[in-house]
């Protein structure tokens, strides 16, 4: 593997403030690499500079000649008249230009523009490359192609950014925040792809079993340099450890040598003009290395909440719809005192309408949630984030309460409470609209917390935040002494938080699982494969339909065009009923004609068998 990309002394600063400085590293070709570091210390700068929006002060970036490049911003944007299928197929690829006109014809209804169109389709092999096109969006569940973005919310535009860079195949691919805004299916299916991919990937996420999963390599962005671990995630958390210690016995063996030397300095005869300059110099290096002393974890957050009773809350009979679109459909449930919850589910099913559902705030058609009157509830939600940005973090903090009295023990003023969520002086004297996004997510989740609640509500509270904060937050709800419900799609910060699950299955079903998500995925797994083995046991034997090999050298016919595109669709809607019935096999619900459903269930494997065998054969030829 040769090297793909070359990084030399780079140093960038805003105003006074520097991100980093002399930093240097390589990516070779095939490198999976994930960047690592305290939100508002350059990330998402770095990868600017690399994808060439910015500029460094200094320093060089060298790639390899006639790389393609492809840079996933944190938050996109597109063109406002563009449709889903124009923002993703803009570019000078041929084989784009010919699948966007094809579309456009096909919509249009212009026998003449769809002939010349299906021509030039074929001119240029771009038949596959729709397909892909297709395949990459719908994954990423936008369905609408002919949708104009500005329509689209914000999630849905970083989805179609994301499958436009994968659509465009590129060697180097640069993703700042991939998993914001995508399901844990979506996760799961860009996941595998990375892994399968042969690109060479840099990545700045959260979620830690998608680092773990796709990444070879960890760069560290700490104290304004770059550390290089050879590993995983799991391998850079035991050699960050490692880093520290060995770090830390060098400032203790600075700091005793200080004593050494501050006694010298201290001893020597007042008349004497001057000392040795060169060992004054060295004192003064050395009370600055013996300052560097570091905790090996973050810093752990104390606080107890407030009193909560027996008695949280109770839903009698709930349920909700947006016209057709079923949330809940009469949903009962008696939440526990302690317990602390995870909800999972697809976007859009109604996650956060039940959160604003039980808190008031969305009224039900039928039904009623009851609260316990020792319920104080926190919560944190994407749309809720207000701040002042003409306010200083600690302006911002003190206008709620100089000092944070948690109980006669546990007490911090406005200063010491921001530095628990790792905001050091310096920085509590920063503008609330200097900060990055990731810190002003810090900023209200503390906030959030200093009004000591009983019962959290935190609604994805991963997206933005960094590993760091995460890493704090997990072990305060693990302390946390009062109820938590969690709606999140990071499955590390899930397993890690909470002790049972409600999986939101569309249609207003809720399925109540007593485990954490990676508990709950294998055991639907598991569910799903016996009912798979026990719909092929009873399902009578079938034909199978074999098709003769043909001569792949000639070119797909009008007519054998037309049969790829119905394949495909018959592909989707007979995928769409198979997991329709995974769903009803793992709900657990009693199903009277399980023999009917069994036998079609394994009907539905051979269709499908059979149906992706002739799309494949005809798929391949050119």
């Amino acid at each position: 593997m040769g090297v793909l990309l070359q990084v030399e002394e780079l140093t960038k600063s805003y105003g006074y403030d520097l991100l980093f400085g002399d930093i240097s590293f390589g990516l070779d070709e095939g490198d999976k690499v994930g960047l690592i570091a305290k939100n508002g210390t350059g990330k998402s700068t770095l990868l600017n500079l690399l994808a060439g929006i910015d500029s460094p002060d200094s320093g060089t970036i060298i790639y390899r000649n006639d790389v393609r490049l492809g840079y996933l911003p944190q938050i996109p944007t597109f063109e406002d008249a563009k449709t889903v299928i124009e923002a993703c197929l803009e570019g000078d690829d041929p084989r784009a230009r010919a699948v966007l006109a094809y579309e456009h014809a096909a919509q249009s209804g212009d026998s003449d523009a769809l002939t010349a169109a299906i021509q030039a389709m074929d001119n240029s092999h771009a038949w596959d490359y729709e397909e892909r096109f297709k395949q990459v969006l719908t994954k990423l569940k936008i369905d609408d192609f002919h949708q104009p973005v500005n329509e689209l919310s914000g999630g849905q535009v970083k989805r179609v950014a994301l499958a436009k860079i994968l659509i465009d195949d590129p060697e180097f691919l640069i993703l700042d925040e991939p998993t914001n805004h995508l399901d844990i299916d979506m996760i799961e299916w860009l996941e595998n792809y990375l892994k399968r991919s042969t690109m060479t990937i840099l990545m700045v996420t959260h979620d830690r079993y998608f680092l773990d999963n796709v990444c070879n390599r960890i760069l560290e962005m700490d104290q304004q340099e770059i550390f290089v671990y050879e590993g995983n995630y799991n391998y850079y958390l035991e050699k960050r450890a490692e880093r520290i210690d060995a770090q830390n016995a060098q400032v203790e063996k600075a700091r005793n040598l200080l004593r050494t030397e501050l006694e010298w300095m201290r001893r020597q005869p007042q008349a004497r003009q001057h000392k040795a300059q060169y060992r004054i110099d060295a004192f003064y290096e050395l009370k600055e290395r013996a300052r560097g002393y570091r905790e090996r974890g973050d810093v752990r957050l104390t606080v107890n909440s407030a009193y909560i009773g027996k008695k949280i809350f109770t839903a009698h009979h709930v349920s909700k719809s947006y016209g057709d679109k079923v949330i809940l459909k009469d949903f009962e449930y008696t939440f526990a005192r302690y317990e602390k919850l995870g909800i999972v589910g697809d976007n859009g099913v109604g996650k956060s309408t039940f959160i604003k559902m039980l808190l008031g705030e969305v009224p039900c058609d039928s039904g009623s949630f009851e609260l316990g009157k020792t319920v104080r509830f926190g919560y944190y939600s994407q749309e809720g984030m207000q701040l002042d940005e003409s306010k200083t973090v600690i302006e911002a903090v003190r206008d709620i309460a100089e000092y944070i009295v948690f109980d006669e023990k546990t007490h911090y003023t406005a200063a010491q409470f921001l530095n628990l969520f790792l905001f050091n002086n310096s920085e509590q004297q920063k503008y609330i609209s200097t900060l990055s996004g990731g810190e002003k997510r810090r900023l209200y989740l503390a906030m959030v917390l200093m009004s000591k609640p009983n019962f959290l509500i935190l609604d994805e509270p991963t997206n933005d935040l960094d590993i760091s904060t995460l890493e704090i937050l997990e072990d305060y709800l693990s302390k946390f002494n009062g109820c938590v419900i969690i709606v999140s799609h990071d499955r590390f910060f899930m397993d890690r938080t909470v002790d049972h699950t409600f999986v939101f299955l569309g249609d207003g079903v809720v399925k109540d699982f007593p485990g954490n998500y990676s508990e709950y995925r294998a055991w639907k797994n598991y569910h799903d494969r016996e009912a798979a083995e026990a719909a092929r046991a009873t399902a009578k034997p079938k034909e199978k339909v074999q098709y003769n090999v043909r001569d792949n050298s000639r070119k797909l016919t009008f007519k054998e065009r037309r049969e790829l595109e119905q394949l495909t669709i018959e592909i989707d809607e007979l995928t769409a009923e198979k997991k329709a019935l995974d769903t009803l096999f793992a709900s657990g619900s009693v199903i009277t004609d399980m023999d009917i459903k069994s036998a079609r269930y394994s009907e539905l494997q051979d269709l499908l068998e059979e149906k992706e065998m002739r799309w494949l054969e005809l798929s391949e030829k050119e």
